[in-house]
C-alpha cells in the first residue's frame, strides 16, 4: 500500500491554513504587482490583492518556477511513496505542461493530474484525492479516477466589470464600453478546459436567474440520479456573498453548499464584485 502525499496549487483556493488542518501542500502561485514579486498567501494577502486592484496596479499572473515545483515534490517524497499533484487546468495556464515534463523525471512516484479544473471543483479533486489517498489507494489509481471524472463538474460564473476581461483580450474595448453603459453582465462559464461566454444579462438579478438556471438543467439532466457536490465562489463583498448563499440554497434545498472565495489567479482576470455558482459529481470508484 503506497503512502500518497497530495499536493495542489493556491488556484484551488485551499489556504495555507486549510492545507495544514487537511493535511495536505498548497504551492502558492506567483503574481507580479508592478514588477515586484509577490506569492498568493504568503507575501500576498486578499486583502492587499484588493487594494492594489482598486488602485489600477499592474497585476499579472505567473507560473511557479520548476525548482519550486520540484523542491516540493522532493520534500514529500521524503516522507511518502508518491506524490499526487494536481493543478489548474492546462486549458487555463502552463503550469500544468511545465509540471507534466518534470513529473517524468520521478519515475512513476509523481503523478500530475490534469483534471481540467480550478477553483471550488479543484478544491473538490483534491478533497477527493485525499480520501482516495486515505482509503488506500495508490498514486496511479487516484489518477486515474480524477482524470475519468475529469469533465463531471460545471462551473457559472458573473462579472461586474468588463474591465479586466478587456485587459486580457476577451472582449473588445468598444465591446466593453457598450456593455457597461448597457449594464451587460456576461456570464461565463468553465466545462472543461477553458473559460467561455455562456450568456448576457441586464444587471445581477437577471445575471443571477441565468446562472441558477443553467445549473438546475445540470442538476436535473445532466446528472440527474447521481450524487453532485455544490459550491459557490465570490469576489464580491461579504454581505453579497452571504446574500448569493441564501439564493443558492433557496433555489436548491437540500444540498450542503460550501462556499469560498475565489482564488485570486481567477480574480487577477475578473475583478472585484463577482460571484459563481459550480457543481462536480461525486467520485465513482
Amino acid at each position: 500500500m503506497a503512502n500518497v502525499a497530495i499536493v495542489t496549487d493556491s488556484n484551488s483556493g485551499i489556504t495555507q491554513a486549510a492545507a495544514r488542518e487537511l493535511g495536505i501542500r498548497v504551492l502558492p502561485m506567483p503574481f507580479y504587482i508592478n514588477e515586484e514579486l509577490f506569492f498568493e498567501d504568503i507575501t500576498l494577502t486578499q486583502e492587499e490583492f484588493y487594494r492594489r486592484l482598486a488602485e489600477n496596479a499592474d497585476i499579472s499572473t505567473s507560473q511557479p518556477s520548476p525548482g519550486d515545483v520540484t523542491d516540493l515534490w522532493d520534500q514529500m517524497l521524503e516522507s511518502y511513496d508518491q506524490v499526487v499533484y494536481i493543478p489548474m487546468s492546462s486549458g487555463l495556464s502552463a503550469s500544468c505542461e511545465t509540471a507534466l515534463m518534470l513529473a517524468n523525471e520521478y519515475k512513476g512516484r509523481v503523478f500530475v493530474t490534469d483534471n481540467q479544473r480550478i477553483s471550488i471543483t479543484q478544491r473538490q479533486s483534491v478533497l477527493d484525492a485525499l480520501e482516495m489517498a486515505r482509503d488506500g489507494l495508490d498514486g496511479q489509481a487516484i489518477h486515474d479516477t480524477l482524470m475519468r471524472e475529469r469533465l463531471e463538474a460545471s462551473i457559472y460564473i458573473t462579472v461586474d466589470t468588463l474591465k479586466y476581461l478587456k485587459k486580457g483580450g476577451r472582449v473588445t474595448a468598444a465591446g466593453a464600453a457598450i456593455g457597461t453603459v448597457l449594464n451587460i453582465k456576461p456570464v461565463l462559464q468553465i466545462q472543461g478546459q477553458k473559460l467561455d461566454a455562456f450568456a448576457k444579462a441586464r444587471g445581477w438579478k437577471s445575471a443571477k436567474k441565468i446562472m441558477l438556471d443553467a445549473m438546475e438543467k445540470d442538476l436535473t439532466e445532466r446528472f440527474a440520479g447521481q450524487q453532485v457536490h455544490l459550491s459557490a465562489a465570490y469576489t464580491c463583498s461579504e454581505e453579497e456573498a452571504l446574500e448569493w448563499r441564501r439564493e443558492i440554497e433557496a433555489r436548491f434545498p437540500g444540498y450542503a453548499l460550501h462556499m469560498d472565495k475565489l482564488s485570486l489567479s481567477v480574480a487577477c482576470h475578473i475583478g472585484a464584485g463577482s460571484m459563481a455558482v459550480a457543481c462536480s459529481r461525486v467520485v465513482r470508484r
